[in-house]
């Protein structure tokens, strides 16, 4: 029996929420070795990274995962998935620099940020020749 293409974008999908839930587990254990109380999201600069990867990784997730979607559909699932499995790497390495120092992450939301520009560009085309 073949394996169903979108099968791979799941993976991907599912590998993406994996990575968003790494920078919310860090983000949680920075607060409490930083003593943050809740809801404060303030405290030192080296705490705020963690917050701030946090954020910022759920800021790209909402563009990434839909994105992934309507590519595969559009477009092509196993290319999708082969693109898509960029963000989760680079979103993990984005957030383990930003941890050390705010800087150390630039190169990694470069890198993280090309599959979500392919998945929306690459999805309006492909519907639009669809359409067409």
């Amino acid at each position: 029996m073949p394996v169903d293409p979108y099968i791979y974008v799941v993976i991907v999908s599912a590998l993406a929420l994996l990575a968003y839930y790494f920078t919310l587990l860090m983000a949680g254990l920075a607060r409490g070795r930083f003593k943050i109380e809740a809801p404060s999201h303030s405290g030192p600069p080296e705490y705020e990274r963690y917050v701030r990867a946090h954020h910022n990784t759920l800021e790209h997730l909402v563009l990434f995962l839909p994105g992934l979607w309507l590519f595969a559909y559009a477009v092509n699932p196993v290319w999708a998935a082969g693109i898509g499995l960029v963000w989760p790497v680079m979103r993990v390495g984005y957030a383990l620099g930003y941890h050390r120092a705010s800087e150390k992450r630039l190169l990694w939301i470069y890198l993280s940020m090309p599959p979500i520009y392919i998945f929306v560009l690459g999805s309006l085309i492909g519907g639009l020749m669809q359409a067409i």
